[in-house]
């Protein structure tokens, strides 16, 4: 998955994308923001690496920080929903996680939420990338997202 997919998908469904990243750390928007010609389907990112971020920018409810903790597809659906309330975008995708190195029994290194949300619907995954390095876990959660971003616009067309 590319993301000169997600843009040319993104077109033809007249649509913006969002994006609300954590463990990323915007380079879901640098992949869409590398391909010249993005700025007429990319309508901005949030980085919110904080849980004080995802609360203030994104509107993610404290009481939710504290019950799934951040690494939750409660938060990242939360994500996903609050940045497309605040953007002229069509779709969100937001992604929330640990890349490592770290994690613990319950939340495992390499373990990442994903969040899509549009005007219809918002829905939520996770995917468990193993302790494969921070790097790899980062790479593999972009392209993981830009597919979600692709299936998700195909299936409107």
């Amino acid at each position: 998955m590319s993301a000169a997919e997600a843009l040319a998908a993104a077109r033809a469904q007249g649509l913006q994308i969002v994006a609300a990243e954590s463990c990323t750390g915007g380079m879901i928007m640098a992949a869409l923001t590398d391909i010249a010609g993005a700025s007429d389907v990319v309508d901005r990112g949030f980085v919110t690496y904080s849980n004080a971020a995802k609360t203030e920018l994104l509107g993610v409810r404290t009481e939710t920080l504290a019950a799934h903790g951040a690494v939750s597809e409660q938060v990242a659906r939360e994500m996903a929903a609050g940045a497309l309330a605040r953007a002229q975008a069509g779709i969100a995708i937001a992604v929330t996680g640990i890349a490592g190195p770290g994690g613990s029994e319950h939340k495992p290194e390499g373990r990442v939420c994903f969040g899509l949300a549009t005007e219809d619907d918002i829905r939520s995954e996770t995917v468990e990338f193993g302790a494969i390095g921070r790097v790899q876990v980062r790479k593999a959660t972009v392209q993981h997202a830009l597919g979600m971003i692709i299936a998700a616009l195909r299936a409107a067309g």
